[in-house]
């Protein structure tokens, strides 16, 4: 299944699109890591005009590091498993001493002092960081259409969304501007924009990524993972962002997991389309999902579809816990600590004026929400509620996860939609996330990958869904339907 005219990839042809490939070139003095740097930013001057897709571009960084790896390499030293391979982050990781602004005004100058956890580990394994990416502020949106520094664009249409909330990490992967990025993923965050654009994304089991360094939106559902334009290239990026992190409570014992498990034979495989989320999906999405089942079904695996109704309840759970633990995160962008501040007679004054002009409309729309569904009279019908449905959620997908391997589905229920066709409508917009967010509820893994391409030939993403740490399993199976 051909996906037609995709963007130009990495390197324009001068240079191997794959990460794998340029590390592997790199780590053996084949190629300079000078030389993929230069491209990378070339490109980024060229295209993201543009796209927008990056908040900030680290050229004199991203240079003297590619330059220093170089003379490292040239002196007999390992350059890494990300050798020379420049990569993008979303603006809600933060880097010492770089702007890391979550597309927000309030934290529009903000530098942290120390770094994320998955950013020590890039720099270890060689990887030359050339910039932060656009998102939805405080990644609240499926569209990057509610960053403050204006809106991400589709490479593949310029008068469309990329998706979001990591809409900039997705284009800038799509645009051959980089072939690595770095998403987070709260209700499919990674895997919607990595649909809509045409890229690979994955979102891992909860605590297999440190979220430590992570600006917290939902602290329950926050997860960090990789874009790539390939499977593989993902594998690769997603095995050295897995690592036991002593900083955050939440990471996995590192021996949980390892790429090298080996999964079923094909033969073994056992599949389950999710029925009830076909309905609600456009026709091109749909038939990705029955023609990726019946090419698994044709290499001998068992393919059959499966009603699993508890997931249909996902998205009105989400929009009362994920708001609830955003109101409680965002407090601390008062004016006083961190960011942005306004004037005020008093510190109350500060703080709402702060507040009033910091936070775009988006933000404020979720964390009122969230305020509302934890204030005295309200916790036990809505939270504890949607806490318990949240639990239904999980049962439910341990249910069939005893019958099936994997699972498939639609990433989205279309393809990219134009530039301000859903920001009047938030219900809409929130809608986009409904076959990507009951993974977030349960802290299962998946993985979006391109499948053919539907209305004015955008592309159309499959998702492939198993329980928790079966991230080799989805990989193989992934791989497996990429190469048609």
């Amino acid at each position: 299944m051909s996906l037609g005219k995709q963007p130009e990839a990495f390197g324009g042809g001068s240079l191997p699109s794959s990460a794998c490939e340029i590390a592997k070139l790199v780590r053996n003095g084949e190629l300079k890591a000078e030389e993929v740097t230069e491209a990378s930013l070339a490109n980024i001057s060229s295209r993201d005009s543009e796209i927008n897709g990056f908040n900030t571009v680290l050229v004199e960084q991203a240079m003297e590091e590619s330059r220093n790896l170089d003379n490292l390499i040239a002196k007999g030293g390992y350059g890494g498993r990300l050798a020379g391979v420049p990569i993008a982050i979303k603006d809600n990781i933060c880097m010492r001493g770089i702007p890391t602004t979550c597309s927000s005004h309030i934290l529009q100058n903000w530098k942290p002092p120390y770094e994320a956890s998955v950013i020590t580990q890039l720099k270890q394994e060689g990887a030359i960081i050339v910039g932060k990416t656009n998102m939805d502020e405080f990644a609240m949106g499926s569209s990057t259409e509610t960053s403050f520094f204006g809106s991400t664009k589709n490479p593949w249409d310029t008068k469309r969304v990329p998706g979001g909330s990591s809409g900039g990490s997705a284009a800038a992967v799509a645009a051959g501007m980089v072939p690595l990025a770095l998403g987070s993923d709260t209700g499919g965050s990674i895997r919607q924009p990595a649909s809509l654009c045409g890229v690979v994304g994955i979102k891992p089991t909860y605590g297999l990524v440190s979220r430590y360094g992570l600006v917290a939106f939902a602290s329950s559902l926050d997860q960090i993972g990789p874009f790539a334009a390939s499977v593989e290239d993902a594998e690769l990026l997603l095995g050295v962002l897995a690592f036991h992190d002593a900083k955050d409570s939440t990471s996995l014992p590192g021996t949980m997991y390892s790429l090298e498990k080996s999964p079923s034979e094909t033969s073994a495989l056992k599949v389950g389309i999710i029925k009830n989320f076909l309905p609600n999906a456009d026709e091109s999405c749909r038939n990705a999902v029955i023609n990726a089942g019946e090419f698994l079904s044709g290499l001998g695996a068992k393919v059959e579809e499966t009603e699993i109704p508890e997931l249909d309840y996902g998205i009105a759970a989400y929009y009362i816990i994920a708001p609830a633990e955003a109101s409680s995160n965002l407090a601390r962008f008062d004016g006083v600590r961190y960011g942005l501040r306004a004037d005020g007679k008093d510190v109350e004054e500060m703080n709402v004026t702060t507040r009033t002009e910091g936070f775009g409309r988006e933000v404020k729309r979720r964390i009122m929400l969230g305020t509302y569904a934890l204030s005295a009279g309200y916790y036990d019908a809505y939270y504890l509620k949607a806490q318990k449905i949240r639990t239904l959620v999980q049962e439910a997908f341990n249910k069939a996860y005893e019958s099936y391997d994997v699972l498939l589905s639609p990433t989205s229920p279309s393809v990219a939609f134009p530039l301000g066709a859903k920001v009047a409508d938030p219900l809409s917009m929130y809608l986009s996330d409904l076959y990507t967010i009951p993974t977030n509820l349960a802290g299962h893994p998946a993985i979006s990958i391109p499948y053919g391409t539907g209305e004015d030939n955008m592309p159309v993403g499959l998702q492939i869904l198993g329980p928790a740490l079966s991230e080799s399993v989805l990989i193989q199976v992934a791989k497996l339907l990429e190469k048609r």
